[in-house]
């Protein structure tokens, strides 16, 4: 995942915070998913963005504050993230090679072979060599000097038919995942249920090579007549995957036609065993097969149509929707792991907003974002407007290419509910006189995330940092700008702001003032509810201080250590 480069934090460790998919799939093909999630780590402590005091005079206020907090912002995102690297260190993954070795030269007797610009009948090819990825090519020659089918496969073939460039490059090949391996030096075998293999390259590329697989629902009728009267109350459910195949059959078991185009570089030409060219000239998304039986197959399909609409403008055959109607109460059937990273994968594409408005027409919604389907139908038309408003806002950043860490994407898409009058006032009456925090829904949607979808800690810690910090950008609360501008996760909450006053036109002012480095003045209600007077003004909270002994005695000595005590007892509170 991104990390945002205005990050003023300590810099995180890849191995902790980026926790790798044991069963990692395609970009553009999906592997059904059934692995519980592992038992969850000790919860970190929470830490509250902008609580300490507006005392202009007490420089030992800060200090103050983040002992009666328990920990500062860098030790709880610290924490976050050693809860993540514990989650996730069993991990059966190979581990990833420290030195990228050069590949050798190919030996005389291995066949030389290139991607050409004309095919053997004389048509220029298909797809322009020039427009394929180096690297790919390297991998599919060299699987094919071995003796071994290669093409390159999915998304990336469907992109450039529609003159788009491919975000990542995809091979599916003969060769088994020891067989690739043995082939490159540079590569690694990662999952447990079907192996997939990444070819390292320079500057990070992964280049992912998949085995011909077939789909396992077509072989099981040959395993026995028994099954015939079965067919109709049987789970079609994926639960595996792991059945090698032919190029046809890797082909078949494939969700959409328009994802099922192979495409065969030494002959320059498109392989389609599906129709998918003829869907991508109509441009429309069709499952490949019955699509009643290829959602039942695997729910999540459903996110890939929809992401898949909304990022290549494409229509969604009627049958096919029909059938994605009928597939959503499955959802819930699905690891959850798999619909969030779907979930973020709709909003990274930059096209949330379309995405998020053809879930809700499917009554998606309500099992994916439960606290944003509430907020749709309790908010009504306004709801709508100012929801789509901020998902709108972040598609344009998106687009514009700034690089945005998920923790902001999200925090972005839950301001709205965050900053509801009745959620707000619901939660000041539940919290009275104690700290203020973001609305309840939205602290459970991300304590949700974490346990059953494996949403790493230290995202959810971020994004509701950046929730609580927004208060305080827009002047509801009062607090020292000098201590809050040195927050780490400032220049993150400021970005989020910036997306909030574009979203609704309020706090023009204050973002102005945020980004020319001033203080800006805060509203006149701001204190209020968090234990302040009518007017605002807060109570100044006095930090407890050690008294001096006077006559040096036992009993003063004793006094003091016991007033020393209590006091670190009510920071550790």
């Amino acid at each position: 995942m991104s990390s945002n480069p205005e990050l003023s934090a300590p810099p995180e460790r890849a191995s902790a915070s980026e926790p790798v998919a044991a069963e990692a799939a395609p970009s553009e093909t999906e592997t059904p998913r059934t692995t519980p999630a592992p038992a969850e780590a000790p919860e970190p402590p929470l830490q509250a963005v902008g609580t300490d005091d507006a005392d202009e005079d007490d420089a030992d206020d800060d200090e103050a504050d983040d002992d009666e907090s328990g920990l500062t912002a860098e030790a709880v995102l610290a924490a976050a993230e050693a809860a993540d690297a514990a989650e996730h260190r069993d991990e059966e993954v190979e581990q990833v090679p420290t030195i990228l070795e050069p590949e050798p030269e190919p030996t005389p007797y291995e066949r030389e072979l290139h991607a050409p610009h004309v095919r053997p009948s004389g048509e220029p090819a298909e797809i322009d060599p020039d427009e394929l990825d180096p690297d790919a090519l390297k991998v599919v020659l060299r699987l094919h000097q071995h003796g071994h089918q290669a093409y390159m496969v999915g998304g990336c073939v469907r992109d450039l038919l529609l003159g788009r460039k491919p975000k990542d490059f995809d091979i599916a090949t003969s060769a088994t995942p020891n067989e690739v391996r043995a082939i490159f030096r540079n590569c690694r075998l990662i999952g447990r249920r079907f192996r997939l293999a990444h070819v390292y390259f320079k500057g990070g590329k992964i280049i992912e090579v998949s085995t011909f697989r077939a789909n396992p629902t077509e072989l099981e009728p040959a395993n026995g007549a028994e099954d015939e009267g079965d067919s109709g109350s049987e789970d079609l459910l994926i639960t595996h995957d792991n059945v090698f195949g032919t190029a046809q059959q890797d082909a078949r078991r494939r969700d959409f036609t328009i994802n099922g185009l192979f495409y065969d570089v030494a002959e320059g030409r498109v392989i389609d065993y599906v129709r998918g060219r003829r869907d991508l000239d109509e441009r429309f998304i069709r499952t490949i097969g019955d699509p009643e039986i290829r959602m039942r197959e695997d729910p999540v399909r459903i996110l890939r149509a929809v992401r898949f609409a909304a990022k290549l403008s494409l229509d969604i055959e009627s049958r096919t929707y029909a059938a994605m109607e009928g597939a959503v109460e499955d959802l819930p059937r699905c690891a959850p792991a798999r619909l969030l990273e779907e979930t973020f994968r709709l909003i990274r594409g930059g096209v949330s907003a379309p995405a998020l408005k053809l879930l809700d027409a499917l009554d998606a919604l309500k099992l994916l974002l439960p606290p944003v389907n509430e907020y749709l139908k309790h908010h009504g038309k306004e709801g709508e407007k100012t929801f789509y408003a901020f998902a709108e806002a972040l598609d344009r950043r998106v687009a514009a290419g700034e690089a945005l860490d998920d923790a902001i994407l999200l925090a972005t898409l839950l301001m709205p509910i965050s900053r509801s009058t009745a959620q707000e006032e619901a939660q000041a009456s539940s919290q009275e006189g104690g700290r203020p925090s973001v609305s309840q829904v939205v602290e459970d949607l991300l304590a949700g995330f974490v346990q059953s979808a494996r949403l790493p800690r230290r995202i959810a810690e971020r994004c509701r940092m950046l929730l609580l910090a927004q208060r305080t950008l827009s002047g509801e609360r009062r607090r020292r700008s000098a201590a809050f501008k040195r927050h780490p996760l400032f220049h993150e909450a400021l970005t989020v702001f910036e997306m909030t006053v574009e979203a609704t036109g309020e706090g023009r002012e204050q973002l102005d003032a945020w980004k020319a480095g001033e203080v800006p003045q805060p509203r006149a209600d701001a204190g209020e509810g968090e234990g302040g007077d009518a007017g605002g003004q807060r109570k100044r909270r006095r930090r407890r201080r050690r008294r001096r002994p006077s006559g040096g005695g036992a009993s003063s000595g004793d006094s003091a250590s016991g007033s020393s005590a209590s006091g670190s007892d009510a920071g550790d509170a």
